[in-house]
């Protein structure tokens, strides 16, 4: 009995080091990009992402945290808008930084959790063609801002397959407000 806990045990640290090993030589840099085209003008789709009180409507955040809470700032709209959020999975804060109804937005966030901030700088372009609007939706950071190094490298792989599906299930749930003139 002895023997098989000392090799469980041994397989438990060889596994913790592997482990750490390899968090350390994966990158902790992100970038998401999702597209989606819409049977839309920029323009129809700018007055959903431009205004943060209409992001409810079509943003996975809440859907898939309903515990979140939002503080909007004194500008709810255009460049200078901001908002924050706390949540039981963590808080955050929101500020558009570009506003342009014909190319989208840009913004820069942060996630705060324990105090530590994981920064990451984000947009919604559009690109415009035959009538459609491909919206592509893009987030970047580096996680390693946010926790230790070995534990950054492996959790890179896990957020972007997170973030992906929510970037696509926000996408289509603009798409569907977008189109159906909500």
């Amino acid at each position: 009995m002895k023997k098989v806990l000392t090799l469980v045990l041994g397989a438990l640290v060889l596994l913790v080091v592997v482990g750490a090993i390899a968090g350390m030589l994966m990158p902790t840099t992100y970038r998401i990009e999702r597209s989606l085209t819409m049977d839309a003008a920029p323009a129809a789709i700018h007055v959903h992402v431009n205004d943060l009180e209409k992001w409810p409507a079509w943003a996975p955040w809440e859907e898939e945290d309903p515990s979140i809470v939002t503080t909007y700032g004194d500008q709810t709209v255009g460049a200078g808008a901001s908002q924050t959020w706390t949540s039981d999975q963590g808080n955050g804060e929101l500020t558009l930084t570009r506003s342009d109804p014909e190319s989208g937005v840009a913004y820069e966030m942060a996630f705060i959790m324990d105090g530590l901030r994981a920064p990451a700088v984000c947009s919604m372009t559009y690109g415009e063609a035959d009538g459609s609007t491909t919206v592509t939706w893009t987030m970047e950071g580096d996680v390693n801002d946010f926790m230790p190094r070995a534990l950054a490298g492996l959790m890179t792989p896990l957020m972007d397959a997170e973030l992906c599906s929510m970037f696509d299930k926000g996408l289509l749930n603009l798409k569907g407000q977008v189109e159906s003139g909500s």
